[in-house]
């Protein structure tokens, strides 16, 4: 394993990469018993590295998915609510692990974590083009025109929002099922969306990511996936 100074340190879970690189300026890092300060610098498979005098070592990349429940909240930690790592077995207790985009405490459904940072950014950029499904409940039916005005966007807090595709899935007494399917999520996309157009969500439930699909996991289990099985059901499709 060959890497920058900066990314090994992120990769021990220590802090950010960022972060590091104040650790390494600050003079608190070393590479075989030398103090270094070049945060750019390259740390070789059998090369030792303190902070502080402690070795340090890249931790085991973990890679979850969980069916999250309502009522808890998509955090590390939080002062007020359950979080969504409270919800893990003690096996990881240790383990620098947190969750990879975002579910409000009152929606449901599919959550990646890990505490691969690079993993999680590859998940999360625009550029690499990996849709998230819903399956929402609303608390009125939804006409032929408002389907079209779904369609089009509209502009919330946060800039013009517009699914890539919307659709009735049930019609019931009390509302209406819709599948939505949105790209480059906003915080709160879909519900002020709904709320722009008339609507209160009921039930949001995430189904995809990407081709990945909820369907026998049951809600606050998880399920531990290899990087390279986690990818694959995500790009080419596959079911948890």
């Amino acid at each position: 394993m060959i890497m920058r100074l900066n990314r090994y340190l992120a990769a021990c879970g220590l802090t950010s990469r960022r972060k590091a690189e104040n650790l390494i300026r600050s003079g608190r890092v070393s590479i075989n018993g030398e103090i270094v300060c070049e945060f750019s610098i390259i740390v070789n498979e059998n090369d030792v590295v303190c902070v502080d005098g402690t070795q340090v070592v890249p931790e085991k990349k973990v890679y979850i998915v969980m069916n999250k429940p309502r009522g808890v909240v998509c955090a590390v930690e939080d002062p007020f609510d359950r979080t969504v790592i409270e919800l893990l077995p003690k096996e990881y207790e240790e383990v620098r692990i947190f969750p990879v985009g975002r579910l409000d405490k009152e929606s449901e459904g599919l959550l990646v974590l890990s505490n691969d940072g690079d993993f999680a950014h590859f998940l999360m950029h625009p550029s690499s083009n990996i849709p998230k499904s819903y399956e929402i409940f609303l608390n009125k039916k939804v006409s032929e025109r408002d389907l079209v005005s779904w369609r089009k966007g509209v502009t919330i807090e946060g800039g013009f929002v517009r699914p890539l595709l919307v659709k009735v899935l049930k019609r019931e007494p009390l509302g209406m099922w819709l599948f939505i399917q949105i790209g480059e999520g906003l915080k709160r996309e879909i519900r002020l969306m709904a709320e722009k157009l008339g609507f209160r969500v009921r039930v949001l439930i995430r189904r995809r990511i990407g081709r990945m699909e909820l369907r026998n996991l049951k809600t606050g289990h998880i399920v531990k996936l290899s990087q390279d099985v986690l990818l694959k059901k995500i790009q080419q499709g596959g079911f948890v």
